[in-house]
């Protein structure tokens, strides 16, 4: 029954794959009503030009992009041609070489949009976008896209993943509290395990990219454990991967994640989330078969349809704590984007995508959260996403960038992903982490 299921799953998505996915879409036409263009007549008119997209979102995430800027697309006569492509990390390396780049990128990895900047691929950004950029972020939200002193694109998207999402009637019913620091958050793990229940479930398949939420997990802990300065000197290989500060969190992370006391709610032991798709590894909570799942602040998409998000609702989140109560760590990501051509639809394009009005129409439409400064917290889907955005305007915030996402891409999104895997599958913490200390490029 189930692989019957599970194959009649596959032709659906894959003749939804073949139609959805298979070819660049266009927006220039999508709108079906007659927008208002006073906000859009800012970025000209360009009647029978078109901007070619690429980026690893797809499904549901791509369909509210485009539907966000198709009224921008139809005012400015621009055909937004998008195509989203879960391999992005893998497939735009070959498309670049082949001479076969989108006109704009959505990089998620800062490592990646700086190997093209570096190798004199991606064209720097236009004096109105950087004064955009600006005005739009932070210092160090900027610094991400910036590559030897010169800003290479904008953020698009962020994210917080220092989130632990639970079920609030799990815990009522059981008489447990949130967890303010990371010795309650011990002391509701063993709790939970003593009552014959799992306190954590987690999946780390991802098709190419499959390791990354191990990763995130390894990053939020040293950055609990040690501070942002200890952090960004790992990050820069200012200090070496396999430094016994960095083995220390790796060991804190096993010992809940490859305990089989306590994971993998809902899966079988521990080492299965190696193979469970992070996409489904939270859904054991709505059965009670997981207490908790460590998941970015875009894991609301994920939930099955109709799932209620709030303190009061089938699920809600919390901020994994620090050492103590009144500390806020974040650690988090995005995804920035970057132009390969330097054309007036392109440079006009780019503009939109960095101005407020693009980031608070698109979270009008479903989950979605900038670190843009215009960004109004009400108009945020869920309240997650409110609490992401409140979480990244506050000055009190520690916040630091997925170091994955910054490593060189062959160590963040190749031996780090894979040596994850090979660790969550019963490889030692040393032997993982010495091997990936060798992989780092050495120039």
């Amino acid at each position: 029954m189930r692989f019957g299921a599970r194959l009649a799953l596959a032709v659906i998505t894959l003749v939804a794959t073949a139609s959805a996915c298979g070819a660049p879409h266009g927006t220039g036409s999508q709108s079906r009503h007659a927008p208002d263009c006073g906000p859009y007549a800012r970025y000209g008119k360009h009647a029978g030009t078109a901007v070619t997209v690429y980026a690893s979102n797809r499904d549901r995430e791509a369909d509210l992009f485009e539907e966000t800027w198709a009224d921008f697309a139809r005012c400015t006569g621009i055909d937004v041609q998008y195509e989203g492509d879960g391999e992005f990390e893998a497939q735009i390396q070959i498309r670049v070489e082949g001479g076969n780049a989108p006109d704009v990128a959505f990089f998620p990895q800062p490592g990646l949009l700086g190997r093209f900047a570096r190798a004199g691929k991606l064209k720097p950004a236009s004096a109105g976008l950087a004064s955009l950029a600006k005005r739009g972020w932070s210092a160090d939200w900027n610094s991400y896209a910036t590559v030897d002193g010169t800003l290479y694109g904008t953020p698009l998207v962020a994210n917080v993943k220092s989130f632990v999402w639970y079920s609030p009637k799990f815990f009522r019913d059981r008489g447990l509290s949130v967890p303010r620091t990371w010795s309650e958050l011990m002391d509701v793990t063993e709790k939970v395990a003593a009552s014959g229940a799992k306190p954590w479930c987690a999946g780390v398949e991802s098709g190419e990219a499959t390791g990354w939420p191990l990763t995130d997990w390894i990053e939020d802990v040293l950055l609990r454990q040690q501070g942002p300065e200890v952090y960004d000197q790992w990050v820069t290989h200012k200090i070496p991967f396999n430094d016994p500060r960095v083995i220390r969190a790796m060991d804190t992370v096993g010992s809940l994640l490859k305990n089989d006391r306590y994971a993998n709610g809902g899966y079988g032991p521990a080492r299965s989330m190696a193979s469970i798709a992070y996409q489904e590894a939270g859904t054991p909570i709505l059965s009670g078969d997981c207490a908790m799942h460590r998941q970015a602040s875009f894991y609301a998409e994920q939930w099955p349809k109709g799932t209620g998000i709030g303190p009061d609702k089938d699920v809600f989140a919390f901020l994994l704590p620090g050492t103590e109560r009144n500390s806020r760590p974040v650690l988090g990501g995005g995804v920035f984007a970057s132009a390969f051509s330097d054309r007036p639809e392109v440079r006009a394009f780019q503009e939109y995508l960095a101005s407020a009005d693009f980031a608070n129409a698109r979270m009008k439409k479903g989950p979605f959260v900038s670190a843009n400064k215009g960004v109004d917290p009400a108009n945020a889907a869920n309240p997650v996403d409110k609490l992401s955005i409140q979480l990244l305007q506050d000055p009190g915030t520690q916040f630091r960038f997925d170091g994955s996402d910054q490593m060189p891409a062959a160590v963040g999104a190749g031996t780090f992903w894979r040596g994850a895997v090979d660790w969550i599958s019963g490889k030692g913490t040393k032997p993982v982490a010495d091997s990936i200390e060798r992989s780092w490029p050495s120039h």
